[in-house]
């Protein structure tokens, strides 16, 4: 089974939930962790599940000047990037199973989720979104809270089950 990890990161907590989550894959199980940057068009896929990973900004997904801003905060200054929200714009209904999951600040107990965002816009695409799943980050800088790269590698030996799940007869 092929499992490509999709992920947006510009302080390295989404891309850290992202190698918990490779982590905790089954035996046998290949899982290739790619930077947004770098992802294949959707249309490109080839994996038995997608997993998309991406910070919660603003009370959803990352903007232009959203990006722009972290980006700057985080001492990265080589340009725009793209992001999830501008990769899964198109997303064609022939996509795998999809599994989501977002970082976003502990502390500031605002809602919106860049999860939420996700699954619900690929949702409306008719994509089969499988699982969703929110990781908590101290501040906008991160680190990670306590025990969410433990729960992260948890979600991901889930997946697998909840996609044969979804996938058996009703």
């Amino acid at each position: 089974m092929q499992v490509l990890i999709v992920h947006e990161s510009h302080f390295g907590n989404t891309r850290r939930v992202a190698t918990a989550i490779a982590r905790g894959l089954p035996a046998g199980v290949t899982a290739e962790l790619v930077d947004i940057d770098d992802a294949p068009p959707l249309d490109d896929v080839d994996a038995d599940l997608l997993v998309i990973g991406a910070p919660t900004h603003v009370f959803g997904l990352s903007r232009p000047d959203s990006r722009r801003e972290a980006m700057e905060q985080a001492g990265l200054l080589d340009g725009p990037r793209r992001g999830v929200r501008e990769w899964i714009a198109q997303a064609p209904p022939r996509l795998p199973p999809v599994a989501v999951y977002d970082t976003r600040t502990l502390e500031s107990r605002l809602p919106g989720s860049a999860a939420r965002a996700v699954a619900r816009r690929l949702r409306r695409a008719k994509v089969t979104v499988v699982s969703t799943a929110n990781f908590a980050v101290h501040g906008i800088e991160g680190p990670l809270a306590h025990g969410e790269e433990s729960r992260a590698a948890a979600w991901g030996r889930g997946l697998l089950s909840e996609l044969v799940e979804d996938a058996a007869p009703r």
